[in-house]
């Protein structure tokens, strides 16, 4: 899955230099964010609409039109799909994978950057204090 949005994103972002007039990819990209944001929204009411109607062949075409749209503001706002990955990894780490961040969480735990231990400098550090 990570591959296709990948694939996704790198196709989304050579459409900002195409013609608006052939791609719907470019056109949308040069409409705004509202515009971009607005169509994201569309497609997810469109996801619950189906979802509820028990018509999972259209949840899955609809599905597949809200990963496009959310790809595509991804570019317009500069988000890249690895920096999404690296906070469901975050999250998994806290709270277990099919966990979402709980709604009363202290800012200053959603804000939280993990920082990978440099261990050469954790060995030598104790190393010195022993001796």
């Amino acid at each position: 899955m990570a591959d296709s949005v990948a694939r996704l994103y790198d196709a989304v972002c050579a459409s900002r230099k195409g013609d608006p007039a052939t791609s719907r990819t470019a056109r949308l990209l040069r409409s705004g964010r509202a515009k971009m944001a607005k169509k994201l929204a569309e497609e997810a009411v469109e996801v619950v609409i189906d979802a509820m109607a028990d018509e999972p062949e259209a949840v899955i075409r609809e599905s597949a039109d809200l990963i496009y749209n959310l790809v595509v503001l991804w570019v317009a706002a500069g988000v890249e799909p690895e920096q999404v990955w690296a906070e469901m990894r975050r999250r998994e780490r806290m709270f277990g994978i099919a966990e979402k961040l709980p709604k009363n969480l202290p800012e200053s735990a959603v804000r939280r950057k993990v920082v990978p231990i440099d261990r050469r400098r954790l060995n030598k550090s104790r190393s010195s204090k022993a001796g």
